[in-house]
């Protein structure tokens, strides 16, 4: 079963949907984010706060009825909120980048101020909560995040609120929460979800590939001469992150289809064949090759009706990889088995393993 979501639903940035998209929401969302997100409300043992970083489809954020603080983003006219496409429409937005190689949107990672106003908004509530940001390998956000979890922890003694770096980029973020909440309805404390969630982080693998290498020059992460090479040489880099979040590249290729196997043959490779789970494909406007992705992934075997989320990149992280980026996300094997000896020493060395 493949979800594609693109009726205009409640984030839970603002408002409540209306009647007509609920009913939007019931066609389309996927059946077991139904039953986890209403089982969760039920309980309500914890709560359950996030960013937009994540990529999350509207539907999937309406249905679970989890909080999502906003990002923001600076256009030439002016500061945008990342409201998950309420507004804006992902083509549209795209298609803009591409008429004007030079347009680079800047973006700004939430404040403490931001974070510290929605924890002291659940800390009034009184219910345990949990944040699950994105990871620090990407943006200084989760560093705010703590800051201002300190802050509340002092206003309020006794208040259980967890923070967590999620250690995986765009829509693993949504995959762990929605296991999250489920293990919240099996009868987990929050203390025992936030362990569960900083365990399961490294279970959820992401590769990626790009149009090209423009937009990762402009934000300094290769040098300009880099991409220049690699668009006379139509080399296709395949990407994923490290146990940190920090972007890695996996291997370069000569042209968009041979990275886009290299994607599927890490897949086959990594894949926890539990079809219970979903997986996430998202795109910076490259639905063709999104689809050729899922096509590829329901020919393996046992994979023919595993659900597939399917969502746009916001304008966070599209604004730094750029238009025609596609990626598969799925839970797989623990990504800690796979780091160099070097590695390993180094994680051990600063004490990484233990650390949020």
């Amino acid at each position: 079963m493949s979800s594609n979501y693109s009726g205009e639903q409640n984030t839970g940035l603002e408002g409540v949907s209306s009647d007509a998209d609920e009913a939007t929401d019931e066609a389309v969302v996927l059946e077991d984010v139904v039953r986890v997100g209403r089982a969760f409300q039920q309980r309500r043992t914890c709560k359950l706060i996030v960013d937009s970083s994540a990529d999350y489809a509207p539907a999937v954020v309406h249905r679970l009825g989890i909080e999502v603080i906003p990002f923001t983003y600076v256009t030439p006219d002016g500061e945008v909120e990342d409201d998950l496409w309420q507004q804006t429409d992902p083509h549209e937005f795209y298609e803009t980048l591409r008429r004007n190689p030079d347009l680079h949107y800047t973006t700004y990672a939430i404040t403490p101020g931001q974070y510290a106003e929605v924890f002291e908004r659940a800390a009034g509530d009184g219910i345990p909560t949990i944040y699950l940001g994105i990871t620090a390998g990407l943006s200084s956000s989760i560093h705010n995040a703590r800051q201002a979890a300190e802050m509340v922890r002092a206003n309020h003694p006794g208040f259980e609120l967890y923070v967590l770096d999620c250690r995986c980029d765009s829509a693993a973020g949504e995959l762990l929460a929605i296991e999250v909440m489920r293990q919240a309805t099996h009868g987990l404390t929050a203390r025992e979800v936030y362990e569960w969630a900083r365990e399961a982080r490294y279970f959820i693998h992401g590769y990626f590939t790009l149009d090209g290498f423009d937009a990762l020059a402009a934000g300094g992460r290769i040098p300009p001469a880099a991409a220049t090479v690699g668009s006379k040489l139509n080399i296709k880099p395949e990407l994923s992150y490290d146990t940190n979040g920090a972007l890695t590249l996996r291997g370069m290729c000569r042209g968009r289809k041979k990275a886009l196997r290299a994607i599927i043959q890490d897949f086959k490779e990594n894949y926890a064949h539990d079809t219970s789970l979903p997986l996430a494909i998202v795109s910076t406007d490259a639905e063709k090759d999104a689809d050729w992705i899922e096509r590829e992934v329901r020919r393996q075997e046992g994979c023919a009706d595993v659900t597939i989320i399917r969502s746009q990149v916001s304008p966070i992280l599209g604004s730094h990889v750029g238009p025609g980026m596609v990626a598969l996300i799925f839970w797989g094997s623990d990504r800690r088995e796979r780091l160099s000896l070097t590695d390993k020493l180094a994680r051990k060395v600063r004490g990484q393993g233990t650390s949020a």
